[in-house]
């Protein structure tokens, strides 16, 4: 009880004191002077040893701050750098699928092709369409040469400077081809239909039977230089009678035109027309009187050793 008060009244003592000095202490000379210079005499040990102790305890935890922020900054930054190797890794592996799936429908069909990248999208130069690629006359290209990618038909050479071409694409209303489907043997010609929108298909026979789901390819035409056999699309619907005036359709391309990449431009025509040998399986069952002859064309031409560039 004793050691309480006696506590209670230096505290209250040391209290005093310090209002005091506050009181004075705003005096340069005097008797607030004097005081200051002796509550320095008292106190002063007292504040250096407390600092002392406090010192190492503020630089440990200061410590754990900067390095705990210095090892958050390097993870970050390493993960950044993981994720960005992880994104090359994937657009290597998406290239390399799309080479391969362009070489194996150029070995198929005996297509002789120059590969190149789709480099921007040309609208200046007046068709609504197009594409820009890296490859242009230096690399023997010509203005009509049909253009794939390893899906199938994506257009012809439009114009061309010595290291780049214009592609019109053949979703473009400009493009036409002639056309055959794959189980009948039918002939017509398909012409785009603008961005987002169907291809048409027309038939050059009134007679011509046209089935949802059958396949269209293009047919052989050298003085034009279009190959034989590339994959166009599937018919998804028709209009007109058999033996009405038009005989038309709707198709659906195979080729995903928003995201065209990799392309191979055709130099070099196959000896003859692949017609079928370039799909994968057949749509729909052939008649007979039309197996007989398509397999023998696309016995003749997977045989024979295909054209490389």
């Amino acid at each position: 009880m004793r050691d309480t008060r006696r506590r209670r009244v230096v505290l209250i003592v040391l209290l005093l004191a310090s209002l005091t000095l506050i009181a004075l202490g705003g005096g340069s000379s005097g008797p607030g002077k004097a005081l200051r210079s002796a509550g320095a005499t008292v106190f002063g040990p007292v504040q250096r040893a407390v600092a002392a102790a406090w010192q190492p305890v503020h630089d440990f935890f200061g410590g754990v701050g900067r390095d705990e922020q210095a090892e958050i900054d390097r993870l970050t930054k390493e993960n950044d750098q993981l994720r960005l190797q992880e994104r090359a890794n994937d657009y290597d592996h998406s290239r390399a699928a799309e080479l391969d799936s362009l070489m194996k429908i150029a070995g198929l069909g005996q297509y002789t092709i120059i590969p190149a990248q789709v480099i921007g999208v040309a609208p200046a130069q007046g068709f609504s369409n197009t594409v820009l690629v890296d490859a242009g006359s230096r690399d023997g290209l010509k203005v009509g040469m049909t253009v794939i990618n390893g899906e199938g038909l994506v257009g012809r050479v439009k114009t061309l400077t010595s290291s780049t071409a214009t592609i019109l694409l053949a979703i473009d209303p400009q493009y036409t081809v002639g056309c055959r489907l794959a189980t009948s043997l039918g002939i017509g010609y398909v012409s785009g239909g603008g961005t987002g929108q169907p291809m048409h298909y027309k038939s050059f026979d009134a007679q011509q039977v046209i089935l949802p789901g059958t396949v269209a390819v293009t047919w052989q035409q050298a003085t034009m230089s279009i190959p034989g056999g590339i994959p166009i699309g599937t018919i998804v619907s028709t209009q007109g009678a058999v033996g009405s005036d038009v005989r038309s359709a709707t198709l659906q391309p195979f080729v995903d035109f928003s995201s065209l990449d990799l392309v191979g431009i055709v130099v070099v025509l196959p000896r003859t027309d692949p017609r079928n040998a370039v799909l994968p399986t057949p749509s729909a069952s052939p008649s007979p009187s039309t197996s007989a002859s398509s397999s023998a064309s696309a016995s003749a031409t997977t045989t024979a050793s295909p054209s490389h560039s």
